[in-house]
């Protein structure tokens, strides 16, 4: 998620604005079919791995961070709104912090790799609900269909699940700041650890979208494609994994160099 995780890319030469295009673009992609196919693997009927638990899902989601960050080796492998505008908060704090390696913070590349970002999760979902047709066919619970695709919170209270979205977010993104000062890299394996933590201790109230990109463009995705008995997609509870992690992602950064920068 930043160049201090992948070394290559602050020693290649800028990308141009299709290659930053694509790379956020795939890797955001990956992530989604990943991350929504172990989800699917868990919940949906006559799955091999129906019942795999929340354990399952959460190593699950960070290994799929963890192949996403790689295939989007060439932009940092942001992969999320939330680490995007995480770094657009650090260039305000420090001038020479860049989007990744030697892609400038300018109105035009953060708007490349939010996009990227976005339509990237909702074809990742698409490939996932592809990969998975047959047992989405199959009668069960609405909920289960759409918990592939989005986050849901299990007690329904906008501002505490806002909250939760904001606090995970903010780990998140204080990890990745400090993450390139420990004499061990770890890189993109750390990424994944951390989502892996996150999942585990903080994401049972809400599902720990964290992410903007991760939700709402697979909501839409839910919305659009035609799966049986598929119920509705909650938009009124879509702008909380999309406001949330934003608000984390500004305290994160904001915390990290008024304490620790």
């Amino acid at each position: 998620m930043l160049s201090t995780l992948l070394p290559a890319a602050a020693e290649a030469a800028v990308p141009t604005t299709g290659q930053i295009f694509w790379s956020e673009f795939l890797g955001t992609a990956v992530l989604l079919l990943l991350g929504g196919g172990v989800v699917a693997t868990n919940l949906l009927p006559k799955s091999k791995g129906k019942g795999g638990g929340w354990l399952l899902i959460n190593w699950g989601w960070g290994l799929a961070v963890f192949a996403g960050v790689y295939v989007a080796f060439r932009t940092g492998g942001h992969l999320n709104p939330a680490v995007t505008i995480a770094k657009v908060v650090a260039h305000v704090f420090d001038p020479s912090v860049t989007l990744a390696g030697s892609i400038p913070v300018t109105g035009v590349n953060v708007a490349v790799y939010i996009v990227a970002q976005f339509l990237g999760a909702f074809v990742g979902a698409v490939l996932c609900w592809l990969t998975f047709k047959q047992h989405f066919d199959e009668d069960c619970d609405p909920a289960l269909k759409l918990g592939v695709f989005s986050t849901g919170p299990e007690i329904r209270s906008y501002g505490w699940n806002c909250l939760t979205e904001a606090i995970g977010t903010a780990v998140l993104i204080l990890w990745i700041f400090v993450s390139g000062y420990t004499e061990t890299a770890v890189g993109p394996l750390g990424v994944a650890l951390i989502i892996v933590v996150i999942g585990n201790s903080l994401g049972g109230p809400t599902g720990y979208a964290i992410n903007p990109a991760r939700d709402l463009g697979p909501r839409v995705a839910h919305a659009i494609l035609p799966i049986k008995g598929k119920g509705g997609s909650d938009w009124g509870y879509s702008w909380v994994p999309v406001v949330g992690p934003i608000v984390g992602a500004i305290v994160g950064t904001v915390l990290y160099y008024v304490t620790l920068a």
